[in-house]
């Protein structure tokens, strides 16, 4: 790499990172009342999935330990919001579900939400997004291949 091509990588990442930082604090203050970013992830996740993961695969799918994924789990299902259940035919392994309560809970975060982030997506125009989301998602795929 030439010493443009380092700066260039090193500016990306570092604008990458600042609003990765400014984007979770944002949203985190606008979710509900005991709602941490974590949560709503994995509701919103299984939400659109709408089909039960075992925390194996969602600690995969958000690149964290299956102790963090359980510490999460935990605290959803202490609150009501997934219905964990043992694998009928596997004891060792355990299924989640979205709960009704989950699900509204989601629904109130996403309300929440959603006028900050489209207030973004209005501020910068919505061509400027269409345009560079391919790009963002061509980096997350090439960065998920590396991991």
């Amino acid at each position: 790499m030439t010493d443009r091509t380092d700066d260039l990588a090193v500016s990306l990442f570092g604008e990458l990172f600042m609003a990765d930082q400014l984007a979770r604090n944002r949203v985190s203050k606008a979710l509900p009342k005991g709602m941490e970013l974590s949560h709503f992830s994995v509701l919103n996740h299984l939400a659109r999935l709408n089909e039960e993961r075992t925390p194996a695969q969602l600690a995969r799918a958000f690149h964290v330990t299956r102790g963090a994924m359980t510490n999460t789990l935990t605290k959803l299902e202490w609150a009501g919001h997934v219905h964990i259940r043992p694998d009928w035919d596997d004891a060792r392994q355990k299924f989640v579900a979205i709960s009704p309560a989950g699900r509204a809970a989601r629904d109130a975060a996403v309300a929440a939400v959603i006028p900050m982030i489209a207030d973004v997506v209005q501020s910068l125009g919505p061509d400027k997004v269409r345009a560079v989301l391919p790009i963002l998602r061509e980096m997350r795929v090439k960065l998920e291949g590396e991991s």
